[in-house]
């Protein structure tokens, strides 16, 4: 019977560290990449948070974003696309360190090799990068800027953080007045079922395409359709944040692509004057 017993507790502990959170296979493998850019913002505390990344205007106006990063962070190649957003629309622009007290993913664990790295991935996107568990650290940083005085908030994320995103837009009450999701991971159509302001929905090659339809149709039938908006792009998931590579002609050009269709997206939902690339 113990022998039983020890075997059966054995069993259970590998299928807990071997729970599956994150199916998108080039999320979990495809590494980060180099980059030289210096971001033009600064770190500040704000709505909970110790380590906020801000850039833009000095304080909110017209239009503010909050941006959830991929696994990886801060991290230049997204903190340079925050900042052309800040640029083109205006906007004051804020990118928590929602991982606090936790780090970010390790690039130097990545991708993972082993199993138990592998284990340890998943146990990441289900423990600090657990989407549920962060949007209302989200919902947080949207209705201090509101209640600071911005007149129209947005949000858009990368990875783990699309899902973020959406999720705070279908929430109750919700502070945001519209959505983006970027090479989303862990996406499942059932997550737009509440969604109550437009969605930019960008996937790469690498996500699921059956769920994207299915996003679509849901998102059609709903009174924010003619605000959403939806561009497949030909690339690899993180293409627009950490994983950028902006030395390579065809990724700068996606990753160029990516945030101007953002700034024309925004523009639409907020009526705000638009700055192409």
């Amino acid at each position: 019977m113990l022998t039983r017993l020890r075997a059966l507790v054995h069993h259970l502990n590998h299928a807990k560290m071997s729970t599956v959170h994150n199916t998108n296979v080039a999320c979990c493998t495809v590494p980060p990449a180099k980059s030289n850019y210096v971001p033009k913002g600064k770190y500040k505390p704000y709505a909970g948070f110790s380590k906020v990344y801000v850039t833009g205007p000095d304080t909110p106006g017209k239009i503010a974003l909050v941006c959830v990063y991929d696994i990886f962070g801060f991290k230049p190649q997204t903190q340079q696309g925050a900042d052309i957003l800040a640029d083109k629309l205006g906007a004051q622009v804020l990118m928590p360190d929602f991982f606090e007290p936790a780090q970010p993913w390790s690039i130097d664990h990545f991708p993972p090799k082993t199993d138990e790295e592998k284990a340890k991935l998943q146990a990441f996107f289900g423990g600090p990068a657990k989407p549920q568990d962060n949007v209302g650290k989200l919902l947080n940083v949207g209705k201090a800027l509101k209640a600071e005085g911005a007149g129209w908030v947005g949000t858009f994320g990368f990875c783990w953080g699309g899902k973020v995103t959406i999720l705070a837009g279908s929430a109750d009450s919700t502070p945001f007045d519209a959505v983006a999701a970027v090479h989303p991971a862990m996406l499942n159509h059932d997550d737009v079922n509440e969604l109550k302001v437009p969605l930019g929905l960008y996937p790469s090659k690498d996500e699921s395409a059956d769920e994207s339809k299915q996003i679509l149709e849901i998102v059609s039938k709903k009174p924010i359709a003619d605000k959403s908006d939806y561009k497949l792009f030909d690339s690899f998931h993180g293409f627009a944040a950490a994983r950028a590579n902006l030395d390579d002609p065809e990724n700068k050009k996606q990753y160029e692509e990516l945030y101007s269709r953002l700034i024309t997206y925004f523009t639409k939902a907020s009526g705000t004057e638009v700055h192409r690339l």
